[in-house]
């Protein structure tokens, strides 16, 4: 799979995420779905390797019915495992975060980065 065919699958699965959480009553926002690193603007709250710089990992900040913000690694817990076991039953090599920290990122893994 190429990097375009990667990205275009990797906003599919976002989308249908999205989807399922505002079914499931939450709402949500987008937060550091691409970041490109130039040479003009070489700064960065990401790792350098990070998927974020090439459009296949995305942060999501959660809510829930009375607006606050859900912001631990166990608040996304159910979604992890939903992302997962939709990379599975697609079989693309989704990941969470919440298994290193960083509860609110969803990636499609690439180049063996998560």
């Amino acid at each position: 799979m190429v990097l375009r065919e990667a990205r275009c699958r990797f906003t599919y699965c976002l989308m249908l995420l999205l989807k399922h959480m505002f079914d499931m009553g939450y709402e949500v926002a987008l937060d550091e779905v691409t970041e490109r690193l130039t040479e003009k603007d070489p700064t960065s709250d990401h790792m350098p390797q990070s998927l974020h710089h090439i459009g296949l990992a995305a942060d999501i900040n959660l809510y829930d019915r009375q607006g606050r913000w859900l912001k631990h690694t166990e608040d996304h817990r159910s979604f992890g495992e939903w992302w997962e076991q939709l990379g599975r039953d697609l079989k693309l090599p989704l990941a969470w975060g919440g298994h290193f920290g960083d509860g609110n990122h969803y990636s499609l893994s690439w180049g063996g980065r998560k």
